[in-house]
């Protein structure tokens, strides 16, 4: 039997109305019988109750038939185990939980089976699990072939002694567990736990021994730059959907404004809102998202992003708070592919300052590169961080994402105390080494083992200088802002400077302004003062380094054109 996940046209789909899901029930009547009962369900919290039948839309019955329609009867395996529905607010996402897992326990024949709805919260949990109590209750055969416990939010089947139980999530909760069937609802919470990926693997670790099992991940996009186990999924996802993966075995239905619309800032457009948003016009109110559309633009873009990210599913690169950094308003679109490592900035540039700061256990040490461009005199910037493991443990909220830049490649995990340094030093040694080093700005507090390792290397002493911090950086900071709104300054795109950006709050100092750890709280900006302090050696517009031939040859290199 042939068939692929892959759905290569999604993008004409989903602005056409048509099915993500690029392929039939790969076993008809099994996905017949998962229907019947799928749809006798009744939706207790509707208008009239309806049944399901009655009320779903089409895009919800072929995601039942795909789940159940997997099943092999003969062999007892289920051929595509792993289900993502990335959909908008408001979707009905936990009533289809419900139902499919509800589903799932009445056609199980596995004597003592276990069905689990894991949600990160219990108000998510419980979003869950009313329904599937109003579904037995509303109908006489269920309640007679189910026993619901409110307390421990479980159903059992009498005839097979199988539980379908919604648990909120915890290591503890989920330890042990050999369940056939995982809902893992709102992934995106879990994206920002540090423990979360070892507690899913928990609890998705009995279908090792359960052939026809099966686990969906559900999920609105996140209110914040996507993280950890979240992101994992979701990359991973995209992937297989455009066909870079083959994986037949993972099914995506992701809900997601094709990229031509958001460069074209369609999504931004009320009338598309129905890409996102299937089942607008039932559970999802029109007029209540044109209001949503009109409030969020008024109450300015901070919460027009997250109306996006929520109830558009938009993903955030970059979180913008009132308080922002002015210039974290034009970094997105100043994003290029050719400044991904410090090697393209030594190929295209003139001359290029550095910029260093941070290096403290409880900080990264931030790195930053502005190169000044042969023949364009634009700025070009690259970053990079280093961070000791012991910052995975001080900030454990913002371990996932620490570790999704370490897998990027724009953050180093250090094991021992001074290697940062080290590399730092040779860095900025592969920059003198081009002939190209005009400056190294550094914070001067806390110089001194930075100095000693940059001397060591072969940096000269006088091309390391100390940059005056706090409302002295001002000038450099509205430097900084100015080049990237004219778009005179652009960088690689990381995901980590990114973050970083959107880290970072002003404070108005006189007629200057200020950008502090202090002023930040606990969020990281060590690469973005960096940045600031090679942007306060490279606006003193230091002559080229590159002699004539060595800008010829730039100009004829390929990666140039």
């Amino acid at each position: 039997m042939k068939w692929s996940t892959a759905c290569l046209d999604w993008e004409h789909r989903i602005v056409a109305r048509q099915s993500l899901i690029p392929f039939a029930p790969l076993f008809p009547d099994q996905a017949a019988e998962a229907l019947e009962v799928f749809g006798a369900l009744r939706m207790v919290d509707a208008t009239g109750s309806p049944l399901m039948c009655e009320t779903v839309r089409p895009w919800v019955n072929e995601f039942v038939a795909a789940i159940f329609g997997a099943y092999d009867p003969d062999t007892g395996r289920r051929l595509i185990s792993e289900f993502m529905l990335l959909i908008s607010k408001k979707n009905g996402k936990s009533t289809i939980a419900a139902g499919i897992m509800l589903t799932a326990l009445v056609l199980n024949w596995r004597t003592s089976g276990e069905f689990i709805i894991l949600a990160p919260t219990k108000e998510i949990a419980d979003n869950s699990y009313i329904p599937i109590r109003d579904m037995v209750r509303a109908d006489e055969e269920l309640s007679a072939l189910l026993k619901v416990q409110d307390h421990l939010r479980t159903v059992t089947h009498y005839q097979t002694g199988a539980t379908l139980k919604v648990v909120a999530a915890d290591s503890d909760t989920v330890s042990g567990k050999k369940a056939i069937g995982v809902f893992i609802d709102e992934l995106w919470v879990f994206g920002k736990r540090a423990n979360a990926e070892a507690m899913l693997r928990e609890a998705t670790g009995g279908l090792a021994s359960r052939p026809e099992g099966f686990i969906i991940w559900a999920t609105t996009q996140s209110d914040a730059p996507p993280a950890g186990v979240f992101r994992q999924k979701l990359l991973y996802a995209r992937q297989v959907r455009d066909g870079k993966i083959d994986d037949k075995s993972f099914l995506p239905v992701l809900y997601e404004f094709p990229k031509h619309m958001l460069d074209a800032g369609l999504h931004r457009d009320a009338s598309n809102a129905y890409i996102t948003n299937p089942n607008l016009g039932i559970s999802v109110d029109e007029a209540f998202i044109e209001r949503g559309y009109s409030q969020a633009q008024l109450d300015g873009e901070e919460s027009f992003r997250g109306f996006l990210a929520k109830h558009l599913n938009v993903e955030i690169g970059l979180a913008l708070m009132s308080d922002r950094w002015a210039g974290a308003e034009f970094w997105e679109r100043q994003a290029v592919g050719f400044c991904a490592a410090l090697e393209d900035l030594i190929k295209r540039c003139e001359v290029i300052d550095l910029g260093i700061d941070g290096g403290g256990l409880d900080d990264l040490l931030g790195v930053a590169a502005v190169g000044r461009e042969s023949g364009t005199r634009r700025w070009l910037v690259w970053t990079h961080a280093w961070a000791h493991p012991s910052v995975l443990e001080r900030r454990k909220a913002e371990a996932p994402r620490f570790r999704d830049f370490a897998r990027d490649g724009h953050l180093t995990l250090v094991e021992h105390i001074g290697d940062d340094i080290d590399d730092v030093a040779k860095l900025a040694f592969s920059v003198e080494e081009s002939g190209l080093l005009d400056q190294i700005g550094v914070d001067p507090a806390g110089i001194g083992a930075i100095r000693d390792a940059l001397e060591e290397s072969g940096i000269p002493e006088d091309k390391i200088v100390g940059i005056s911090q706090g409302w002295k950086l001002g000038g450099a900071i509205k430097t900084a802002e100015r080049r990237l709104a004219e778009g005179e300054m652009i960088h690689g795109g990381q995901p980590m400077m990114a973050w970083c950006c959107g880290n970072a709050r002003v404070e108005p100092r006189a007629n200057s302004i200020l950008i502090t750890k202090q002023a930040s709280g606990s969020a990281k900006i060590d690469p973005l003062m960096a940045l600031f302090n090679a942007v306060s050696l490279i606006s003193l517009n230091p002559g080229g380094q590159r002699g004539v031939d060595q800008l010829m040859a730039a100009i004829r290199d390929p990666i140039y054109q």
